[in-house]
């Protein structure tokens, strides 16, 4: 298993800090891992991501890296680590959600998933022994079994038998994961995925046949699908219930500042989303008092920085004058620089939920902090 080491925990809520530790390396939580999809974060160099934003753990994706550069290359490189110069952990998505958003181009059935490629509509067949064998492949620390993610809004019928399709993958990746080994030397950890739409019975009913199963730790998935924020919390708050305390619980694509310091009190530890970095190539800012939006004509003399309170590498040598120019003449530059900053700052927003759980101090914090989060500039 992942032992999750508990340093402290909050007394008004189910928030708490502690760390897990990976052959690469050790992970303090609660955790924001930057979106490295292809094998690299977009617009941000390893240096600037490691020194800079002090990212612990990225994510990438088993789909994409299957389809591009692909498991030979992969393996002739040494692993996604060697290629890709990151000696730090790195988790694998099984792929299960980029499918998902395929629609039109795929079948399930018991034995797996065909998809068509959003590359060059090439027709491929991933079954859950694949999938651990792809992600031995890539090498990363952290494997995820391949889900199926049920749409928003589905019925009680099509969610259950997704639960139940996804369980049974999940025995299957269980085995593949016994019968194979890493090939590079590191030790993998395989999580499950709890599945269930907004069904609690069958969130319950996942939850437990998972754990029957057992994995190394488990993460909700399914969620941050279109479905009301509120029942999003709810059963957030109700899964947390069912998983066991000693282990990383990783709340999978969510989400925006405000909502990841929501499920942190729900009892979430790991999160991972585009937004920081999606968001700072359309030129929205995260700052500690709302967005910004970088295009607007009133920071074209603005020679303060994005935010006041920030010391990362944008925000101590650039202006928001300097910014809004970078994105009005379509610099490069202005992809970079805003991608450092927004990373930055979801790296230290959960850097400061650590000290403040340390503290004893988070609860009050965390709902000030939510507040100034969502000012609209």
């Amino acid at each position: 298993m992942l032992k999750l080491n508990i340093i402290a925990e909050d007394k008004y809520s189910k928030a708490r800090t502690g760390f897990f530790e990976t052959d690469r390396g050790k992970v303090e939580t609660p955790i924001f891992m930057p979106v490295g999809t292809q094998g690299t974060v977009k617009a941000v160099n390893n240096y600037y991501l490691e020194k800079e934003i002090k990212a612990q753990i990225v994510l990438s994706n088993t789909y994409h890296l299957y389809l591009r550069p692909g498991v030979e290359i992969l393996e002739s490189a040494g692993g996604l680590h060697r290629f890709m110069n990151w000696n730090k952990p790195i988790l694998t998505d099984s792929g299960g959600y980029q499918i998902f958003s395929l629609t039109e181009l795929r079948k399930l059935n018991d034995n797996g998933v065909e998809f068509r490629s959003h590359l060059d509509g090439s027709k491929h067949f991933f079954t859950p022994e694949k999938v651990i064998q792809i992600q031995r492949s890539i090498g990363s620390d952290i494997m995820m079994v391949l889900d199926e993610c049920a749409p928003y809004p589905c019925d009680y019928k099509y969610a259950s038998d997704s639960v139940r399709l996804t369980n049974n993958w999940a025995l299957l990746n269980k085995k593949a994961f016994i019968d194979s080994k890493p090939k590079y030397g590191f030790k993998q950890f395989l999580f499950g995925i709890v599945q269930g739409s907004v069904f609690k019975d069958l969130r319950k009913i996942s939850v437990e046949k998972l754990m029957e199963i057992s994995f190394d730790s488990y993460a909700i998935g399914g969620l941050a699908v279109g479905e009301p924020i509120e029942q999003m919390y709810e059963i957030i708050d109700y899964t947390t219930d069912f998983l066991p305390i000693d282990r990383p619980r990783y709340l999978m694509g969510v989400g925006r500042p405000e909502n990841i310091l929501k499920a942190i009190s729900l009892g979430i530890d790991m999160f991972d989303c585009v937004m920081p970095t999606r968001n700072a190539r359309n030129a929205y800012i995260f700052t500690w008092n709302g967005t910004l939006s970088m295009r607007n004509a009133k920071y074209k003399s603005d020679f303060k920085p994005l935010d006041e309170s920030c010391s990362c590498y944008t925000c101590m040598n650039y202006s928001r004058a300097y910014l809004r120019h970078l994105f009005v003449a379509e610099e490069i530059l202005a992809l970079e620089l805003a991608s450092i900053h927004n990373l930055y700052f979801y790296l230290d927003l959960v850097s400061k939920v650590r000290e403040q759980l340390k503290l004893g101090t988070f609860n009050n914090w965390s709902k000030k902090i939510i507040n100034q989060l969502t000012l609209k500039n």
